[in-house]
């Protein structure tokens, strides 16, 4: 019998910090798109945020929110921006033979023709989207019918947790309140830490 190929998730992104919607979206796709594996991948400099908290906080707060699940982990990659070109040959000699799945938000998901080597990411990997309403699932699916080349597969549904965003979790940890999706691991690591104090610290 032939073995069976590993289905690996790859979710990118600032995670500035990580919360509870980061983690029960991976959760939600490891279980609808049966994935061995979800890797969290945060960059260190994102070109939509350039304000984020240094990448060794982020990366300490990745690592203790995820402790708790076996298949879920984090990999630091040295690059300061993620581009198709360097990071899919990256995950295939990491991953030899594996199925690559990227979990990505809406936005993030309707710009991806707009990248470069664009037809290479979508020819050869499939995508889970996590939206916020049925309005984003409507013009996730409406651009879709836009696009020349479509994904290998696609498997698109609503978030577990719509209303928990990064920008309120820096706000509460600011304010020194608890919000919604404000991971318990974070807000020690952040108080310890000293971490979105002021604005000017992952403001963006």
């Amino acid at each position: 019998m032939a073995k069976k190929k590993l289905r690996i998730g790859i979710y990118a992104g600032a995670f500035d910090p990580v919360h509870a919607g980061h983690v029960a979206f991976a959760l939600q796709a490891k279980e609808a798109a049966g994935l061995d594996q979800i890797i969290f991948m945060p960059e260190r400099r994102p070109y939509s945020k350039p304000s984020v908290e240094h990448y060794a906080h982020r990366i300490a707060m990745l690592k203790a929110a995820l402790a708790p699940h076996a298949d879920l982990a984090v990999m630091e990659v040295v690059d300061r921006h993620f581009t198709v070109r360097r990071m899919l040959p990256l995950l295939h000699s990491l991953f030899p033979g594996a199925e690559m799945v990227f979990l990505m938000g809406s936005d993030t998901f309707m710009a991806v023709p707009s990248w470069q080597n664009a037809e290479r990411l979508m020819s050869t990997c499939e995508f889970i989207v996590g939206v916020r309403s049925e309005h984003q699932q409507a013009a996730v699916e409406g651009s879709l019918n836009k696009w020349q080349l479509a994904p290998q597969a696609l498997m698109v549904f609503e978030s577990f947790a719509p209303d928990i965003s990064s920008s309120s979790i820096r706000q509460a940890l600011r304010s020194n309140r608890y919000e919604k999706g404000l991971l318990a691991s974070v807000g020690r690591y952040a108080k310890r830490e000293w971490l979105y104090v002021s604005p000017g610290n992952g403001a963006v």
